[in-house]
């Protein structure tokens, strides 16, 4: 398989090729009037453009050909049609977004859409091998559950990205730390000769992190320019892409793992539900709460992670880089154990998991908000004074 600098080399070519397009798709979006204008849900003040997906999707396609050239990348080319698929599926998918960015279309249309890119992707295998159930057994999935698991997957993965992407940052920060995470968790099964071969799940998650990482300085806050449903949807697949044929895909027969890794080859699937936990969450939240509601799944409101984090009292950046940092924890608490024997290895995961926490409620701001808050309810209900006798 190729080397960790060829794996590197890609990735920064993703990162140079979207970094670079962006100002251009920004005056092209802003000539063709392709922004969102504000509104009570959202809360960015001034017209932005929504369809950053175009630079990611161009940063994918001139780094997959890339790799496609480099000798050292043949192995996951060569007489595979992976690679084709997903290419096929990632256009399926980016289109779909695209136009509903342009001019929005219904939430069935959305779904169609990726489907049919689930379908392509099983049509030229880019699919999961096994299941793996923890402490109870490993399902080898045959043709009929293949095509389901696939769609599955891909939906969740992509809606999760989706509806994360509600403040400046936050999602193209959170797929970035969620892709460098799987880069090394798919490098570490390679090492240890439990990832079936050729495998392009470590290319696509490198090159995840690069179109993100091109990405986030033209959108964090202040934004010029939002991903749009184009660039989630997108992000979704290439997160699905790489998890299912690396986690779905990890030998369940392998033993070369020590003791106090083996919840690491317990549920190679598992790995990504932990990695991308703030986004998961997060849709899994919404789905409850708007089936409570009685609303449609694609109902927006203001009700989801970082919506909460500021109506604590934390600013738009403050609540991105809380986010960023359970999501950096949620990682480390998966990979830190099987890079080190230490029997103590959750011990700093722990204690920042609690550091955070306690910020994230005590931090001096959300302490005055909560202040002027009880001031404001106890002046609405002070009871009035009765009038003194002349």
């Amino acid at each position: 398989m190729p080397d960790t600098a060829g794996y590197l080399f890609i990735g920064v070519i993703a990162a140079l090729v979207t970094f670079v397009s962006t100002p251009f798709v920004v005056k092209l979006a802003t000539r063709m009037n392709w922004v969102v204008e504000p509104d009570e849900r959202r809360v960015h003040k001034v017209p932005t453009p929504d369809v950053g997906g175009i630079a990611m999707f161009l940063g994918f396609i001139v780094a997959l050909a890339i790799a496609w050239k480099m000798g050292r990348f043949s192995p996951v080319f060569d007489n595979n049609s992976e690679p084709l698929g997903v290419l096929l599926a990632a256009i399926v998918i980016f289109s779909t977004g695209l136009v509903d960015d342009i001019r929005e279309i219904s939430s069935p249309a959305k779904v169609t859409g990726t489907v049919i890119a689930g379908l392509v992707l099983v049509y030229f295998g880019a699919t999961m091998f096994y299941f793996r159930v923890p402490f109870l057994d490993v399902f080898v999935l045959s043709n009929d559950w293949i095509p389901l698991i696939t769609i599955l997957w891909l939906m969740g993965m992509s809606q999760a990205v989706n509806l994360i992407d509600g403040l400046d940052g936050l999602a193209a920060g959170i797929v970035a730390i969620a892709a460098a995470s799987f880069f090394l968790y798919s490098r570490r099964l390679d090492d240890l000769g439990a990832l079936a071969q050729p495998n392009m799940g470590p290319l696509i998650a490198i090159i995840a992190l690069g179109v993100c990482l091109g990405f986030l300085p033209h959108n964090f806050n202040p934004a010029k320019i939002f991903m749009g449903d184009s660039g989630a949807l997108f992000l979704g697949l290439l997160m699905a892409v790489s998890t299912s044929v690396v986690g779905g895909r990890a030998d369940p027969n392998s033993q070369t793992y020590t003791p106090g890794q083996t919840y690491f080859f317990l549920a190679p699937l598992f790995i990504p539900l932990f990695i991308l936990g703030v986004p998961i969450l997060d849709t899994l939240f919404a789905i409850i709460r708007r089936a409570v509601k009685r609303q449609g799944v694609a109902t927006a409101d203001k009700g989801h992670l970082h919506h909460r984090l500021m109506n604590l009292g934390h600013g738009q950046r403050r609540s991105v880089l809380i986010l960023w940092l359970w999501t950096t924890i949620l990682s480390g608490f998966v990979l830190y154990p099987i890079f080190t024997k230490a029997q103590t290895a959750l011990i700093p995961i722990g204690t920042a998991a609690i550091a955070l926490s306690l910020y994230t409620v005590l931090h001096p701001e959300v302490r005055r908000v909560r202040r002027q808050s009880r001031h404001e309810v106890e002046s609405t209900t002070e009871l009035p004074r009765p009038p003194q006798s002349q």
